[in-house]
């Protein structure tokens, strides 16, 4: 009750804020005092509401439904904190204190730039906007409110649910906030880009947007690339790139703010290309929105594991709002001044910086309208596309991206030609050759792969000579120099992990070794750990070396279903990576060789014996009967059946118990009348239903029951990825660029660095380099590009 009225509170301060401000803007200063002191309620509203939802959860509050539904009394304090974002109200909330926190900045930013009034009226809004989803969506719903059927007024439960298993990571701490700040952060080059237009101001509001856009991509994309390490390394999915729609939906509002920093300084250098900042700049808010749209409307609940369930019709109904408000009055005021916008500028030649410049940032833009078609695509057909579609499409794009992410800076802003641009990119062609030579001695005979290596080398080798001569004037005009080299490296690493992996599925039968892929596997058997879940040592050998991984897989309470967490081993040039498939018996004869009557059965399928109809509904791996059996806490797995004769239906579990370096042992489970007894000769624990299946062994009622010993087998997906550590520094090297250059933008802003004193720096980096004016040179080293 409390929550929601604060709630209330921030709605209603929010929208006083974005009036009084649009008054301040239109018609009487007085009302200033007023939308500042608005916006500050609103922001100490939010504060107070997450304090307040943040201590629910660690009071364990169990009659707020959220509290119940996402955490719960065992989970350890940096996963109860992760629950305040776990699910769709928490993170809406997150989202608006992200928004609060930077919303004095924007406050403070834009009074000194004289475009508080207008930049606030639309910020108030955003802000509100996301108030009223969580008004509709409120973490603050009662339990009894949300589950009537389950809960009486009044009933407060014992314990909650518990945080799904696959967010019970340490980078569930990281992953989540810092998207978050990403998505509020892109809201502001939007809400400059509509001052500017309602000011009719078309080129100030480039210098003052700049670092906002470095900041919102820099927070952007380290969440993508934090979550690519998390599904690679933790989460057990093979790789940290699967296209899947919502991984995506991130991505290209990623994309798009990379490309409106380049645009920005095109503008910024020649005064072109005005209207397409102002597209662009309106295009990556309106993206994150649709990016929430995708992930939070159930409408990928087929196609994405990331995606939440249906939030319901009202909440559903607001975020399609949501989407067309932001693009009606984007896009309305950007029609409403298209002429006005229209420049004098001259287009410059073809081989000038400019127009390379502009022709890349075309091409990475048509890749992420490639990528956004196969990313609505379900809502389209109610289909996903398959990876390979973004493979092949892109492979084209990227290869063009290269060349140019090369060439771009090699020559002149206004003036050039085709063969200074030969004479400039001689070397680093010539040395991109040797090195692509190597790759097709190691192994890369695809020509279409080939030429991907050979323009991401030739960006690689451009722009490391550009960081030798930035780097010896000063480390701040190193930034873009450094992302580019990332971006080359991360192609690179594309190719190498990505086309050039090897990949091979292995039974692994306890204590005998096996060749995979040249390396010599043994697995020496289940170990339990202190989590209570189980680990599954494989011993690694080749060429006398030795190491040990330790997969992971366990039985959840919170979905009923089987855990797995891969290991792996880096090395310099590749990865040897294990992921665990399934835990399976070969069985084998035992009770002095009787004859049996065994049957096979599916996860869901029934068999008719004799008078019985016997269905396989489960595994249990948590057993109760464990300690019983075997006096020692052993990991035990049962196989839960479902027995109907007659009328009468009972459970009957068969059970076999794993106790380190020991075989297994069987326990034959008995119908309630003695009649029928069930043995569990063989398991198959798969991914899914039509993988996961049993051998019985079902004996008669004057038979005695005997324990048979069987042989544990260890299915696992063995790969090989060859230069995958290129894509996790390719990530750091972009990152620290973007970071560099957000600083030197932060100082230029201040007024840091004087012209004059950059004037030797700039006849020194013209050695060597096409002519141009000193100015530019200048120009270049304090845009550090």
């Amino acid at each position: 009750m409390v929550g929601n009225i604060i709630l209330w509170i921030a709605l209603g301060a929010g929208l006083t804020a974005a009036v009084s401000y649009y008054q301040a803007a239109t018609q009487q200063k007085s009302t200033m005092r007023l939308a500042r002191n608005s916006f500050g309620a609103m922001v100490v509203a939010v504060v107070v509401v997450s304090a307040l939802l943040f201590l629910y959860v660690l009071r364990h509050q169990f009659e707020y439904a959220y509290v119940w539904g996402y955490s719960s009394r065992s989970l350890p304090l940096h996963l109860l904190i992760t629950t305040f974002w776990a699910g769709q109200e928490g993170s809406f909330l997150f989202w608006a204190l992200c928004g609060s926190i930077i919303g004095p900045f924007v406050m403070s930013y834009s009074r000194r730039k004289q475009i508080e009034c207008e930049v606030m009226t639309v910020y108030a809004l955003v802000q509100s906007f996301l108030l009223v989803l969580l008004i509709v969506k409120s973490p603050f719903q009662m339990i009894w409110d949300a589950h009537p059927e389950q809960f009486a007024v009044g009933a407060v439960p014992a314990d909650g649910r518990g945080l799904n298993p696959l967010l019970q990571s340490f980078w569930m701490v990281i992953h989540p906030p810092v998207l978050f700040l990403g998505f509020a952060a892109m809201a502001v080059p939007f809400v400059f880009a509509f001052a500017a237009l309602w000011r009719r101001q078309y080129g100030e509001w480039i210098g003052y947007s700049v670092p906002w856009v470095i900041f919102g991509t820099i927070a952007l994309g380290a969440g993508i690339i934090l979550g690519g390490y998390w599904a690679y390394g933790v989460l057990g999915w093979g790789g940290w790139w699967g296209w899947d729609p919502v991984e995506n939906s991130s991505l290209i509002p990623w994309m798009v703010g990379v490309i409106l920093i380049h645009t920005m300084l095109v503008q910024k250098r020649t005064g072109g290309l005005v209207r397409t900042n102002f597209i662009l700049a309106i295009s990556t808010y309106v993206l994150v929105v649709y990016s929430t749209f995708l992930t939070r409307s159930g409408i990928l609940g087929d196609s994405s594991v990331h995606s939440f369930v249906d939030p319901g019709t009202l909440t559903y109904t607001l975020l399609v709002v949501w989407i067309v408000t932001a693009i009606a009055f984007g896009f309305g005021m950007i029609a409403r001044r298209w002429k006005a916008m229209q420049t004098s500028v001259q287009p410059s030649s073809f081989w000038t910086r400019e127009s390379l410049l502009a022709i890349s940032s075309a091409v990475m833009g048509a890749s992420a309208l490639v990528i956004l078609l196969g990313t609505s695509w379900p809502i389209l057909s109610r289909a996903s596309l398959e990876p390979t579609f973004y493979d092949k499409t892109n492979l084209p794009i990227v290869i063009a991206l290269g060349l140019l992410l090369g060439a771009s800076l090699l020559v002149q802003w206004t003036s050039g030609s085709l063969r200074e641009l030969v004479r400039s990119s001689f070397n680093s062609i010539a040395a991109s050759a040797a090195a692509l030579a190597v790759l097709v001695w190691l192994g890369v005979h695809d020509f279409w792969m080939a030429a991907f290596a050979f323009t991401s080398l030739f960006a690689f080798f451009v722009n490391v000579v550009r960081l030798y001569r930035l780097a010896k004037e000063s480390v701040l005009y190193t930034g873009g120099a450094l992302s580019h080299i990332g971006l080359a490296l991360l192609f690179l690493g594309i190719i190498g992990s990505g086309r050039y992996g090897h990949k091979e599925t292995a039974t692994l039968t306890l204590l005998e070794p096996r060749e995979v892929l040249g390396y010599t596997l043994t697995y020496t058997g289940s170990q339990a750990t202190s989590d209570g879940k189980w680990k599954f040592p494989v011993r690694v050998e080749k060429n006398g070396s030795q190491f040990t991984l330790q997969p992971v897989m366990y039985q959840s309470d919170y979905n009923n279903s089987v855990m797995r967490n891969p290991d792996y081993a880096s090395f310099l040039m590749k990865d040897f990576y294990i992921e665990p498939v399934s835990l399976e018996q070969i069985a084998a004869t035992g009770g002095g060789g009787q004859a049996r009557n065994v049957i096979r059965l599916r996860k869901g399928e029934s068999r008719v014996v004799d008078d019985m109809q016997v269905t396989f509904l489960r595994f249990d791996m948590d057993h109760q009967a464990i300690e019983s059996m075997t006096g020692s806490g052993g990991f035990a797995v049962g196989a839960v059946l479902e027995v109907k004769k007659g009328r009468a239906t009972e459970l009957v579990i068969p059970v076999t118990v794993y106790q380190e370096r020991q075989s297994p042992q069987t326990r034959v489970a008995r119908t309630e009348d003695g009649s029928r007894g069930f043995e569990l000769l063989a398991m198959n624990v798969g991914a899914s239903a039509t993988e996961s299946a049993i051998d019985l062994n079902v004996t008669g009622a004057q038979e005695p029951i005997v324990a048979s010993a069987q042989k544990e087998a260890l299915v696992i997906e063995a790969s090989v990825k060859p230069f995958i550590s290129l894509v996790w520094a390719a990530a750091a090297l972009v990152t620290t660029g973007l970071l560099i250059s957000l600083r030197s933008k932060w100082n230029n802003r201040r007024g840091r660095g004087a012209r004059s004193s950059m004037s030797a720096a700039a006849e020194k980096e013209n050695r060597g380099l096409p002519r141009r004016s000193n100015g530019e040179r200048v120009e270049e080293l304090a845009e550090g590009t």
